[in-house]
C-alpha cells in the first residue's frame, strides 16, 4: 500500500458529495476540511431523491449507510409505467437479490445531507460555513483557495463538489463547455393523504401522460412523494418567478388533463410553491476532471440528469474510488488522474442513458405518436426485465480496497465499461 502524500483536503462544497468525499479520504489517512458557502447545512433546498443500490454500496464504504437509512422516507425498489390511461409499459427493478440494506431508498435531499453531514462530523471532519470560493491558486506543491470573506485556506489538494454550476469548474477549465438544458422544467413535493389509489407496495409509478410526465409514490405515513416534467423552453430563475406559482399550477394542470385523474388530485392537494419549476440540466462531457492538484467530483464532474436516478449515487461512487486512489498512488496528480481514468466511462454513459431517458418525456400532440412511444416502450422494458440489461448500472460496487490498480478496478467492477 502506498501512503498518501496529500494530507490535507480542501473540499468545496458542502452538499452531498462534499461530506461523503471528506469521510472516504479521511478513511486513508487524509485530513479533510469542507467549505461551504451558505452560513450552516442548506436544510432547506432540494425536494426528494433515491439512493440507488450502487450508491448505498458506496455509502456503506465510508460507514454512512445506517445513518442515511435511518433518514429515508421509504423504500422504492420497484418502478411501474403507465401511459396517461393508466396502461402498464413495463415493471421494473425487482432488487429482491440484494441484500435488504441495500436495496433502494427515496430520501428527501434536507435529511440526506444532514445524515452525511452528521456522518462526516462523527468521524472527525472539520466543517467551515460561510465560505464561498472566489479562486484558488496551484503552487504546484500546494493549494490556495481564497473565499469571498477576504479568508483563505492552504491544502495539498483542493477538490470541488460544488454542483453543477462549480466555481472550482470555472477556474480549473475555464473553456468547458456550460450544463445543458434537457428541455424539461421540474415541480413536485410532497402532500398529506390525498384520496387516490395506493401505490403498489415499494413501488414508485410514472406515467408517460399524453403531454408531460409523472412520478408518484404514497408513503407508509400516508403522505404522497410527486414529480413532474414540463417540457418548456428554458427560463431563468427570474423569469419562472415573474410568472407566479399559480400560473404555473394552472399550466400543470391543464397538461395532465384527460390523463390519470389521481394526478390531478395530487396537484389539487399540492402548496402552490411546489409548482415552481426549476430546469432540468445535464454536462455530458468535460474535457478534463483535474489539472495539477485539484480535482472535480459529482455534478461538478458529470452532472446527470434526474431521468437517470444516479445524481447522488455517481457522486457517493466518486467519492469512494477518489479516496481508492489516493491510498494506492498517494501523490495527488497520480491519484486523481488515476480516479478520472477509472470513472469517466461509466459516468458518462451513465450521462447519455439520463438524457436518452428524459426525451421521451414531452409528450406530443399527435396520437399515433403517442402509440408508437408506448409500444416501442413496452418492447424496451420487456428487453431489459428479461436480460437486465441495467444492471451494469445498479451492480456496480466500489470500495476503499487497494489489492489492485486502477486498470484492473476498470476491468473488474461490472459497468465500468460500455
Amino acid at each position: 500500500m502506498t501512503n498518501a502524500s496529500a494530507t490535507t483536503a480542501l473540499i468545496i462544497g458542502g452538499g452531498i458529495a462534499g461530506p461523503v468525499t471528506a469521510a472516504a479520504l479521511a478513511r486513508v489517512g487524509v485530513a479533510p476540511i469542507v467549505h461551504e458557502a451558505y452560513a450552516g447545512p442548506a436544510d432547506q433546498l432540494g425536494a426528494f431523491l433515491t439512493v440507488a443500490p450502487n450508491g448505498l454500496a458506496a455509502l456503506r464504504a465510508v460507514g454512512m449507510l445506517d445513518r442515511v437509512r435511518a433518514a429515508a422516507s421509504f423504500d422504492t425498489t420497484r418502478t411501474e409505467f403507465v401511459n396517461g390511461d393508466g396502461r402498464r409499459l413495463g415493471l421494473l427493478g425487482d432488487e429482491s437479490r440484494l441484500p435488504p440494506e441495500l436495496r433502494s431508498v427515496t430520501i428527501t435531499r434536507a435529511a440526506l445531507q444532514r445524515a452525511v453531514t452528521d456522518a462526516a462530523i462523527e468521524q472527525g471532519v472539520d466543517f467551515e460555513y460561510a465560505k464561498r470560493l472566489r479562486s484558488y491558486t496551484d503552487e504546484g506543491n500546494q493549494v490556495t483557495a481564497t473565499f469571498t470573506d477576504g479568508t483563505s485556506a492552504t491544502g495539498d489538494v483542493l477538490l470541488g463538489a460544488d454542483g453543477i454550476q462549480s466555481a472550482v469548474r470555472r477556474t480549473l477549465s475555464p473553456d468547458a463547455p456550460r450544463p445543458t438544458y434537457t428541455g424539461l422544467l421540474g415541480i413536485g413535493g410532497y402532500v398529506p393523504a390525498v384520496d387516490i389509489p395506493p401505490t403498489p407496495h415499494e413501488t414508485v409509478r410514472m406515467v408517460f401522460g399524453a403531454r408531460a410526465f409523472f412520478g408518484y409514490q404514497r408513503a407508509p405515513d400516508g403522505r404522497t412523494f410527486w414529480f413532474a416534467n414540463l417540457g418548456h423552453s428554458e427560463r431563468s430563475r427570474e423569469e419562472i418567478a415573474a410568472q407566479g406559482d399559480e400560473t404555473w399550477r394552472d399550466h400543470a394542470l391543464e397538461l395532465f388533463d384527460g390523463d390519470l385523474p389521481e394526478l390531478t388530485r395530487i396537484m389539487e392537494a399540492a402548496d402552490p410553491g411546489q409548482f415552481r419549476p426549476r430546469g432540468t440540466y445535464d454536462l455530458l462531457s468535460l474535457p478534463r476532471w483535474h489539472r495539477g492538484r485539484v480535482g472535480l467530483l459529482g455534478d461538478a464532474a458529470h452532472a446527470v440528469s434526474p431521468s437517470s436516478g444516479q445524481g447522488a449515487s455517481l457522486a457517493f461512487e466518486d467519492a469512494v474510488e477518489l479516496a481508492r486512489q489516493v491510498r494506492v498512488h498517494g501523490g495527488a496528480p497520480a491519484a486523481l488522474a488515476a480516479y478520472e481514468r477509472v470513472r469517466r466511462d461509466r459516468v458518462e454513459r451513465i450521462a447519455a442513458e439520463g438524457r436518452r431517458r428524459g426525451a421521451r418525456k414531452a409528450g406530443s400532440a399527435h396520437p399515433i405518436a403517442l402509440a408508437i412511444r408506448d409500444a416501442s416502450m413496452r418492447l424496451a422494458f420487456a428487453m431489459i426485465r428479461r436480460f437486465g440489461s441495467q444492471r451494469w448500472i445498479t451492480d456496480y460496487r466500489t470500495d476503499l480496497a487497494d489489492t489492485h490498480d486502477d486498470a484492473e478496478a476498470s476491468s473488474s467492477i461490472p459497468g465500468s465499461r460500455p
